[in-house]
Order: structure tokens, then sequence, then C-alpha cells
């Protein structure tokens, strides 16, 4: 053991002046910018202002923890002892869940890392322990101190350090330290690819994936262009296809193509098979020219000016309209101002992972404190637009150990070149968003909640109200959802005005989503009933193996009129084509 690490801090020495000569050159031209410093405090700091402000802890809860804390670290010392003196490590039963981070069995067998774990975990749980015991006169201060102290004990964890890391150990010697050279060069590269406010860690094998071949790669036209959108018409996969068209609005906050993967998977392809004609929203990746779009600017020269277009092409005068998470919200938000309006062009209506009740948005309102938003908001200004890689690593941290140290160790310590995977892929193409926009949407969601006042949101002269969306309404969440809560979702289904149905996917945001009919590995969860809360649903629901796709091309055929001669991809002869599917816009990568 003790030649080994000899051998390791070897390794390292040998490569960390080539380290710090590269890393010395970017720090250095990085230094030269004018960016702001982050605007996402998840850190020390952070929890320090939280944890001073109007708390109260119980003395004797406290002293009860540091006794406990006291015995526990005592009892590991007596066992690390007895074990490096030669007697077999016994590690006593923990009602711990599994810890993926902690599978290498030197964890287990090994005394000094089996300590350097148990020692580490004793603390995670009393810190933990101490923070849950604090009384906060704001129960939002206390779910930011509750997040920023799980974010901040992970980022501790031993298994992000090389040398506490015996998966890390094992790598070097194995390549003899060329994996921590490796490493070393990837975290360089991805650096200078990265803003000064967000770190831009790659998750999937870049090389892999071509927009237009073996992503975003169903066939169609671009039909239509204005300053924000592309509007996609793709290729009829049926001799005959339902006469009224369905519209796609994917988040303008990524790229449209994660409803358009892989021919086996795409959403779009999905509807197709079905014997749907298809439009699908494609976003413009902005930069500072279009920083003075706002939300209300999205909605109409995305939504109302698509389906203007749509109804040019197809001569219906109604278009089934989907939206997937943000896209949702911006569609119900089209949908009760075209109703508002005495515009009748919308005949049903499909909400996927989105919100309209922001009173409970879960995890994603930790970053949005008085403080935070001040700082987001002043960083958009200055920029014209809100970095995507910022909101994209945000993300990320909401499943840190999953989405965020799993890759840190993988890439920098141990070298390894991140796998193929098509939403990770995805996940890292990011998309800017125009400062105006970005700060609208956030007062009038997250940080004001008017969607669901109705009259709150006034557009034009016309007044916002949800209870006017009097067409069939489709809501699908997903169950392990981390960014839009299903419970919280659920909420919307009282909201709108038409027959409502709501489906409860397996897995999480994107995976529940993209669940093709086809092979869908996930289940899902139907309840013709709409209870007054969310659980009275769960408890009252059937669960179904396969794909929610199923249910819901079922839910749309009866709303999609009779079977026509498909119309076919730029054959309008006033909206000629401006050219193949993906387009333009999609291809713009943030560098």
């Amino acid at each position: 053991m003790e030649n080994n690490n000899t051998q390791v801090l070897a390794y390292i020495e040998q490569y960390a002046k080539i380290f710090n000569s590269v890393a010395q050159d970017i720090i250095q031209r990085a230094s030269t910018g004018n960016e702001q410093s982050s605007p996402l405090l998840g850190d020390l700091e952070k929890l320090q202002k939280l944890l001073a402000g109007n708390t109260r802890l119980d003395p004797s809860k406290l002293f009860e923890q540091q006794m406990q804390y006291m015995q526990k670290q005592t009892d590991l010392w007596q066992r690390a002892t007895k074990a490096m003196m030669g007697e077999e490590l016994n590690t006593p039963a923990s009602n711990r869940k599994p810890d993926k981070r902690f599978a290498h069995q030197d964890w287990e067998s090994n005394p000094v890392f089996n300590y350097i774990k148990e020692s580490y975990l004793i603390n995670v749980d009393m810190i933990t322990n101490m923070v849950d015991a604090v009384e906060f006169e704001d129960p939002k201060d206390a779910e930011q101190a509750k997040f920023f102290t799980r974010q901040y004990l992970n980022s501790l964890s031993p298994t992000n350090f090389v040398l506490t890391n015996p998966e890390v150990c094992e790598e070097i010697l194995k390549t003899e330290g060329q994996s921590i050279l490796k490493g070393m060069q990837a975290y360089l590269e991805d650096l200078e690819q990265s803003p000064l406010e967000a770190f831009k860690m790659r998750q999937s094998d870049t090389k892999s994936f071509t927009l237009g071949k073996n992503l975003a790669c169903t066939p169609g036209k671009v039909v239509y262009r204005n300053e924000l959108i592309e509007l996609l018409h793709y290729t009829p996969k049926t001799k005959t296809c339902h006469e009224v068209p369905v519209l796609v609005t994917p988040p303008f906050i990524n790229k449209y193509y994660v409803l358009d993967l892989a021919e086996d998977k795409s959403l779009a392809g999905g509807l197709l098979d079905s014997g749907h004609s298809v439009f699908m929203i494609s976003w413009i990746n902005p930069d500072a020219e279009l920083a003075e779009k706002d939300f209300f600017d999205y909605m109409r020269q995305g939504p109302l000016e698509a389906m203007d277009v749509i109804k040019e092409i197809t001569g219906k005068d109604k278009v089934n309209l989907t939206g997937f998470c943000v896209g949702g919200t911006l569609s119900a938000l089209s949908a009760a101002y075209l109703k508002a309006k005495g515009d009748e062009s919308v005949n049903s209506l499909t909400l996927l992972t989105t919100l309209l009740d922001f009173s409970r948005p879960g995890e994603v309102a930790n970053y949005l404190s008085p403080d935070m938003l001040s700082m987001i908001e002043q960083n958009a200004d200055i920029k014209g637009v809100f970095d995507g890689r910022i909101m994209a690593m945000s993300f990320s941290l909401l499943r840190e150990n999953s989405l965020f140290w799993s890759f840190f160790i993988d890439n920098y310590l141990k070298g390894k070149d991140p796998a193929p995977f098509d939403i990770l892929y995805w996940n890292s193409d990011s998309t800017n968003i125009p400062a105006s926009c970005f700060k609208q949407y956030l007062h009038l969601t997250y940080w004001e909640n008017k969607l669901c006042k109705p009259g709150s949101i006034n557009i034009d002269g016309v007044a916002i109200d949800l209870a006017n969306i009097d067409v069939p309404v489709y809501f699908l969440n997903t169950v392990a959802d981390h960014i839009v809560l299903w419970q919280s979702a659920y909420e919307g289904t009282k909201l709108v005005g038409g027959n409502t149905r709501f489906v409860l996917g397996g897995s999480g945001h994107i995976a529940g989503v993209i669940n093709p009919a086809k092979g869908g590995k996930y289940p899902h969860w139907t309840n013709n009933a709409l209870p007054s809360t969310a659980q009275e649903w769960f408890d009252g629901a059937t669960q179904h193996q396969g794909s929610w796709w199923i249910d819901w091309h079922k839910w749309l055929k009866p709303m999609s009129g009779k079977r026509i001669k498909p119309p076919q991809p730029g054959a309008c002869e006033n909206l000629p084509p401006l050219g193949d599917a993906p387009g333009e816009y999609v291809l713009k990568v943030l560098q």
C-alpha cells in the first residue's frame, strides 16, 4: 500500500509542471475578459448567510447530536486501529441507503479507505442533522440551507479527490500516470470552453453525433423563419394523415431535438407513425442583438406565428398544440391569449412536464433568492443574454452526484472518455436566452407566480386567464422529475377550463418523456378522475407497462379529424421551403 501511494505521488509530481504551465496560460487569457463572476452562489458563503439569519436551535438537540457524533468517531477510530494491527475489519450494519460512490471493494476491505469513507459519512450525518435541527423563520430559507448543505458536503466526498479514491489510484498505477495527464488535458480543454460563470463539463462523446445524421434526422423542410424560430414541417410517413395538424413547441432554454433524437425514440417520429401531420418549432440560439426580445415576443413570434403558417400550409383552421417544459408554459399562455381574443385556432392542448402554478417549483427555487435573482439579472443585462451553459450546470447540480461529480471523477481524475449518450449530448448543447425574456419569464413564473392568477398578466390589452382554455388538455408528468415536480404540475389541472386528462410516466424529466411506444422501458399511470390532491390521484391510479405515448396518441385521435392526403413539406406556393430539416438555427453552438 505504501509503495503504491509513493508511485501515485511520483506520477502526480511528474505532470504537475505541465498542468501548471497550461493552467497558467488559460487563467491569463481568461483574466483579460470582462465577464462577471458567477451569479450562482451555491457555496459555503451562501450557507453561512442563511444560518446567520433568523434562526433558532434547541441546545439540547445540539448537545445530543454532538455526543452521538463523538461516540461514532470514537468507535470508528477503535475499529480502524484494530484493523491496522491486523485484526479483521468489521464495519457495523448501517441503515444508510446504498451509495454508488463507494461501490469499490476497497471502501470496505481496505482499513485506510474504509476509515476515510466512514469518517466522511459520520461528518455528513452530523452536519446534516444539525442543519435539519435549525428552526428558520422563513421556510424557503430552510429549504435553501438544506440544499446548499447537501451541495457542500457532496463536493467534499473523498471520491472527488485523487489520493482518497481507490479507483483513481488504481487507474494511475495501471496507466503509469497517463490517466491523470489525460484527465488534466481534458479538464483544461473544458475550462477553456467554459464561461467564467460556470464550468461546462463534457458528459458525452461529442464526436459520435451529427445533427441531421443520427440526431434530429427526421426528414422535413424549414417552411418558415423569423428572428426567433425556424418552423420545421416533417415529411409524412403514412399514405393518409389526420386533417388537424400537430405543432410541437419545445423549451426555448434548450434545442428542440430532444424531441427528435435517434429514429427509434423520436417523439416527432412517433406522431408521424400514428398518422399525424407534424410541425416543430426550432428556436434561435440568440446573441446580444436579441436582448430586448421578451417572453411575450417568444409567444407572438413562436407558437402564434407558427400556427398562422401551419393553417396556411394545411388549409385547416385548427391546430393540436403540444408544449414541453417551458414550451408547455408558453403554449398554455398562447392558448389562453387566443381564447381571450375569440380565436379558436387551438383545437387541443398537450402539456409535457409543464408547470402552470409555480407555488411549489421544487429545488430550482433554491437558485432564486432575492440576492441571487438580482445577480442573475445583472449578469444577463451585462451580456444581453443569459448564458445557457450556466443554466445547464445549475440543472446538473440539482443531481450533483450523478450529473456532475461522477463525470468529474471519470473525465478528470481517471482520464476516461465519456461514452456516447444522445440525451447528455443534447444536454450539453446549450442555448442562450435573451436578457429581457429571461427576466420577464422568471418574474411571471417562479418569482410572482402570475400565470395562475386570472387577469394578473396583460398582453396587448388582453387579460390572461387559463380558465378560458376550454379545449381538451392532456397533462403528462414523470414520477422522478427533479425539475418539474409532478405533484406541483398536478395543480395545473385545476386552472384550465377544458376536459382534462392527467397521466404520470416513469423515470425523469427527459427520459420519462422520451419513452417510445416500441420498446418503451418505463411504465405509466392513469386515472380518469381528477381528485383534489396529487396523492389521491396516485392512490387511485392504475399502472400500465410500457410507454405513455400509446395513451396520448389514443387521446389525440378523436381531436384530429378525418384522414386526408398528407400535405407535403414545401408544397405551399406562398411558403417555399427554406432548406432541409433540421435547419440552421439548431446548428449554432455556444463558444
